[in-house]
C-alpha cells in the first residue's frame, strides 16, 4: 500500500490524533515544559495576588484561600531554601528509584524475562491485553507501585509476545491512571474519599455518615467496564496506529523468546520459590492482630497502615532477593559485584527521569503554594452550582469540571478536599446522595490523568516508551492515550447514569437520593 493510499484510509479521528501528536511533539522537552509551567505560575500568581475564594465548612463557616505571589522576594527565597528538600521528597522520585533497584536486579539477572517466557507459554496472545489491564487495576491496592512495576512489564510482555510494546505500556497506563477509581477490591482511596465526602455532607446534615465502601458496587462494575473498553481500544484502535512506530530500542535490552535452558529452568524455580517464601513470610507476619504492619484501627489496608507505607520497600526485597537467587543458579551472576553492577546499570537509565523529576518538583511546589489550583477548582465548582441546571445535567457538569481540574491538580484527595464541601452539599439540596456525588467525582478524577504532562508520573511513562521508540515525545504519548481518555470519560459517565437510572446498588450503606 502506498503512503497516499494509507493517508486516504485514515478516519477523521486518526487525522485528529495525528495533529495532536505533531503539535505535542513540537512542545519543548518535558523538563523544559515544567520550567515554563513554573514561570507561568510565578507570573499568574503575581497578577492574581490576594484573590480570595471561600470553601464552605461545617457549621456555616468558611475557609478562605488566598492566591500567594510566587514572584515575591520572600517566596523566591523560600523556594531556594526548600529546593533540595522538595526534590528529594518529590513523591514519585523515591518510589521509582527504590523500586527500580529491586526490579533492576530481577531484570538484569534474567529472572523477569524467564518468568515472562513461562507466563506467555500458557497465556493466549489474544488475552494479554485484558490480563494486563486487570493486573493494572489490582495494582492500585499498592497505591503508586503499579507505575513502576506493571507499566514497564506491560511493554516487556507485549514485546516478548510479538506485539507492539508501547501498546502494552498504554494498556497498563490506561488501567492504572485512567481507570484510577475503579477496582475489584477495596483500596485505601475508598476510606480517604469517604471521609472527605462525610465532611462535606455534615455541612447540611451533621449526623450524616458515609460508609467507606459506599461505592464498592459501582467500582466493581466499573472495573469490568474499564477492562472491556481498554481491551477493545488497545487491540482495535491503539495498537494498529502504533504499527507505524518502529521499535528501535537497544537490542541488548530487549526480552528474548528463546526456550529456557536447563540451568535457566532451575534458576526460575529457585527464584520463584524464593519469592513465594517471601510472600508467605509477609502473610504470616501480617495476619496476627498484633502485627506491626497493622494501622491504628487494626487494618492492613487502612490509611496510614505500615503495610501500605511499606509497599515500595517490599517490592525492592521481593524482586531483589529472587533476582539474586536466579542469577547465581542460572549463572548470570558470578559474584556480588554483578549484583551491584545490575543496580548501577538500572540507575544509569533513570538519569533523564531524575532531571524531569527535579523540574516537575519545582513546578508542583510553586503551583501548590500559590493556591492557583485551588482557585481554579473552587471557581469552577461555584460556577457550575450557580447555573441552576437540571439534576442529571448538573452531575454530568460536575464530572466535566473534575476532569478539567484533574489536568492541573494531581492529588485525588487534595481535589476532593476542595470540591467535596461544594458539590456534596449542593447536590444534597437537589436530593442527590453524597455517595452518588462521590461516585461522579471518581469518574471525573480518573479519566484525564493519562493525557496531562503535569501528572507527576507522566514523564516516567515517556521514559518507558523511549526504551522501545527513541523518538517518543509528549505528543506521541498523548495521542496514544487520548482514545482511552475520551472513551473512558464518555462511556463511564453514561455508565454511572445508567447505574443510577436502573437502581443498581452503589455500595454498602449507600442510596442515590437524599431526603433531608
Amino acid at each position: 500500500m502506498t503512503q497516499a493510499a494509507a493517508t486516504q484510509r485514515k478516519t477523521p479521528f486518526d487525522r485528529f490524533l495525528d495533529v495532536i501528536e505533531k503539535v505535542g511533539n513540537k512542545l519543548p522537552d518535558p523538563a523544559v515544559l515544567f520550567l515554563i509551567a513554573l514561570a507561568t505560575t510565578w507570573v499568574v500568581s503575581a497578577i492574581l495576588q490576594g484573590r480570595e475564594v471561600r470553601v464552605p465548612k461545617a457549621g456555616g463557616e468558611f475557609d478562605v484561600l488566598t492566591v500567594q505571589n510566587q514572584l515575591s522576594g520572600k517566596a523566591l527565597v523560600t523556594l531556594m531554601t526548600r529546593m533540595v528538600t522538595e526534590f528529594v521528597t518529590f513523591p514519585p522520585l523515591g518510589v521509582v528509584l527504590v523500586a527500580m533497584l529491586g526490579l533492576g536486579v530481577a531484570d538484569k539477572s534474567g529472572f523477569i524475562g524467564a518468568g515472562l517466557k513461562k507466563l506467555l507459554g500458557f497465556t493466549p496472545r489474544a488475552l494479554l491485553t485484558p490480563m494486563t489491564i486487570a493486573v493494572g487495576l489490582l495494582s492500585l491496592v499498592a497505591v503508586d507501585a503499579g507505575y513502576v512495576l506493571v507499566i514497564p512489564l506491560g511493554g516487556v510482555i507485549f514485546y516478548a509476545a510479538g506485539r507492539h510494546p508501547i501498546a502494552g505500556i498504554a494498556a497498563a497506563f490506561a488501567a492504572i491512571s485512567g481507570g484510577f477509581c475503579a477496582n475489584f477490591v477495596p483500596t485505601a482511596l475508598d476510606t480517604i474519599l469517604a471521609g472527605l465526602t462525610e465532611t462535606g455532607a455534615k455541612i447540611v446534615d451533621p449526623k450524616y455518615a458515609v460508609n467507606p465502601l459506599c461505592n464498592y458496587g459501582f467500582t466493581i462494575a466499573s472495573s469490568v467496564l474499564i477492562v472491556s473498553l481498554g481491551w477493545f481500544l488497545t487491540d482495535k484502535v491503539v495498537e494498529p496506529r502504533l504499527a507505524r512506530l518502529k521499535v528501535d530500542g537497544d537490542p541488548n535490552e530487549m526480552p528474548k523468546m528463546e526456550a529456557l535452558s536447563a540451568r535457566e529452568e532451575r534458576g526460575l524455580v529457585a527464584g520463584a520459590l524464593t519469592m513465594l517464601l517471601g510472600i508467605a513470610l509477609l502473610v504470616l507476619v501480617s495476619l496476627p492482630q498484633s502485627s506491626p504492619f497493622r494501622g491504628a484501627a487494626g487494618g492492613l489496608t487502612e490509611r496510614g497502615a505500615p503495610l501500605m507505607a511499606s509497599i515500595v520497600p517490599l517490592i525492592l526485597i521481593l524482586f531483589l532477593v529472587p533476582g539474586v537467587v536466579y542469577g547465581y543458579v542460572a549463572g548470570t551472576f558470578k559474584t556480588h559485584r554483578d549484583v551491584v553492577q545490575s543496580m548501577a546499570k538500572t540507575m544509569n537509565t533513570m538519569g533523564y527521569y531524575m532531571v524531569m523529576a527535579f523540574c516537575a518538583a519545582m513546578f508542583i511546589y510553586a503551583f501548590n503554594t500559590s493556591n492557583l489550583g485551588r482557585l481554579l477548582a473552587v471557581t469552577g465548582a461555584n460556577g457550575l452550582s450557580s447555573l441552576g441546571l437540571p439534576t442529571g445535567v448538573t452531575v454530568v457538569g460536575m464530572i466535566l469540571v473534575c476532569a478539567f481540574v484533574n489536568l492541573v491538580m494531581g492529588s485525588s484527595s487534595a481535589k476532593w478536599t476542595l470540591l467535596a464541601p461544594i458539590f456534596v452539599p449542593m447536590l444534597m439540596q437537589l436530593g442527590i446522595s453524597p455517595e452518588l456525588t462521590q461516585a461522579a467525582y471518581r469518574v471525573g478524577d480518573s479519566t484525564t490523568n493519562i493525557i496531562t504532562p503535569l501528572m507527576p508520573y507522566f514523564p516516567l511513562i515517556v521514559t518507558f516508551t523511549q526504551k522501545y521508540h527513541r523518538a517518543t515525545g509528549i505528543g506521541t504519548l498523548i495521542s496514544v492515550m487520548l482514545p482511552y481518555s475520551l472513551t473512558f470519560l464518555v462511556a463511564w459517565t453514561g455508565f454511572l447514569l445508567a447505574f443510577w437510572s436502573l437502581g443498581f446498588p452503589l455500595g454498602l450503606g449507600a442510596s442515590y437520593t437524599y431526603g433531608g
